[in-house]
């Protein structure tokens, strides 16, 4: 796994590419591609934490990928160390030539550097692409400026990602991404209601900045991590209306046709299919069955999927 460090910590000359790339989709992996071939520096992505619109204006921005997890995915497309720039009111001040000089040519030692075109940084977004051709011209940094990738439906972006996913449209966030959409978390002790009725449930404890689809019911896939068997299940996005109306979200992963004790144990989850909207049960009887519904319902897809 390549390393996620502070910009102290990276290893320098650095080729980067700046921007926050929440998605990793197509768009975003060209400007990637231009400082993979290790020419220039070494191939890095250079990212803020938290996002600014959280310091700037006090805006919760749930990721789609953790930085842990974006780590392996950019591992695989030729990237050597992603490094966090730690984003506070401070680094909000400076100008976008202060940045430029500070961050990324006196920290970051950059070599090249590659952004795509709508890219803006500096105090009040003062600074766009002809500011930084100016620097690299000035400084002898070689600068990349790609243009915004575009489909039939119209700009790639992560907006479009948080849309499909918000809707519980797993496939149209698996074409934007180009990769699957997973999530992960720690299994808990939760009520064991679910053992009572005959349907045991890993509670998972996920990561409260993680993006999570649309609350529901989902076939989806399984893996114990650094485990490569893959488990089909079925699982609850959301509140335990029957249960507990009152309850916080939680995720709740029923492995198909397996007994596995998974306390303790971190589970890699991929949902692939919403199966349906939640719903308040008369009676715990009555949850039972439409659990073996919605059980059934995911194996018949995954075992076509």
């Amino acid at each position: 796994m390549i390393p996620l460090c502070s910009p102290k910590e990276a290893k320098l000359p650095t080729a980067l590419a700046l921007g926050s790339f929440d998605g990793l989709h197509s768009g975003h992996r060209r400007v990637i591609d231009m400082v993979t071939d290790g020419t220039c520096g070494i191939p890095t992505v250079v990212s803020f934490w938290p996002h600014p619109r959280e310091i700037l204006y006090k805006e919760t921005r749930l990721r789609i990928d953790l930085p842990s997890e974006k780590t392996f995915l950019l591992e695989a497309i030729g990237v050597k160390q992603l490094v966090l720039v730690p984003f506070d009111e401070a680094l909000a001040m400076l100008t976008a030539e202060e940045f430029v000089n500070q961050v990324l040519i006196n920290t970051l030692q950059a070599k090249q550097i590659s952004v795509g075109e709508n890219f803006r940084f500096g105090r009040h977004r003062q600074g766009d692409v002809l500011t930084l051709k100016k620097i690299g011209l000035e400084k002898g940094i070689k600068i990349s400026i790609v243009p915004i990738l575009e489909d039939k439906q119209g700009r790639m972006s992560s907006s479009r990602i948080r849309s499909a996913l918000k809707e519980g449209e797993l496939n149209v966030a698996k074409d934007l991404m180009g990769r699957a959409y997973r999530f992960r978390g720690q299994v808990v002790k939760g009520k064991g209601i679910g053992k009572t009725i005959g349907w045991p449930t890993a509670n998972l404890r996920v990561d409260g900045r993680k993006f999570l689809p649309a609350l529901g019911v989902y076939a989806a896939w399984a893996w114990i991590q650094n485990q490569n068997t893959r488990f089909s299940a079925v699982m609850n996005l959301g509140p335990q209306p029957t249960v507990d109306p009152s309850s916080p979200s939680a995720v709740e992963v029923h492995l198909l046709d397996q007994t596995i004790n998974l306390n303790g144990l971190e589970l890699v989850v991929e949902p692939v299919q919403r199966l349906r909207g939640q719903k308040r049960f008369n009676s715990l009887a009555d949850l039972s069955h439409q659990i073996d519904l919605d059980a059934k319902s995911a194996k018949s897809y995954l075992n076509n999927f």
